[in-house]
């Protein structure tokens, strides 16, 4: 399979018990129930197996068996309530590109440990390309950036510059996969 051609054709990695080993995986192709299950929960993730049963098409036993697999398949993550960033003061939006002064392991672990310390920094990935990260800080105001660019990241010793990009309005926001 060359990787994902439609929707009909989603695949996921399965656990099973193979005869091959504890290491093999069999394939698993979702079918429009599992579809429409994943797409309802990432909607809301708190409705009731008697009302996903009566939205997807399958009786709520069904529907609580489908979830425990994707669960255990580790399709489905943790449920979590979102939060209003305005609403609790983190409003001001912030994409930070970071380059590094060196690249050896041990300095990127100890580096990437500081950056999942920090509750300002909502989400970081390692990039290809002229920046070696790019995260998303949220903040009060630009003032409270300023303290943690110039208190924290650039004070870290392993931080060789920085490029910071302020959002003047978020266009879209999603946390839903398409499925």
């Amino acid at each position: 399979m060359n990787g994902f051609q439609s929707r009909d054709d989603l695949t996921i990695m399965w656990p099973s018990v193979s005869p091959l080993g504890d290491d093999v995986k069999e394939i698993h192709q979702f079918d429009e129930i599992d579809r429409k299950l994943l797409r309802a929960l990432q909607q809301d993730a708190s409705q009731s197996h008697a009302a996903l049963a009566e939205q997807v098409g399958a009786s709520p036993a069904s529907c609580w068996r489908r979830i425990k697999a994707l669960e255990t398949a580790g399709v489905l993550l943790e449920s979590v309530r979102l939060v209003d960033a305005e609403k609790v003061g983190r409003g001001v939006n912030v994409m930070c590109q970071l380059r590094m002064k060196s690249h050896a392991t041990a300095v990127r672990q100890e580096f990437e440990a500081f950056l999942r310390s920090r509750p300002e920094i909502m989400e970081c990935h390692s990039m290809s390309g002229e920046w070696d990260y790019l995260m998303r800080v949220v903040v009060a105001d630009v003032a409270g950036y300023e303290r943690f660019l110039m208190g924290a990241l650039l004070n870290h010793p392993n931080v060789a510059n920085a490029a910071s990009h302020f959002a003047l309005s978020q266009v879209k926001y999603s946390t839903a996969m398409p499925i």
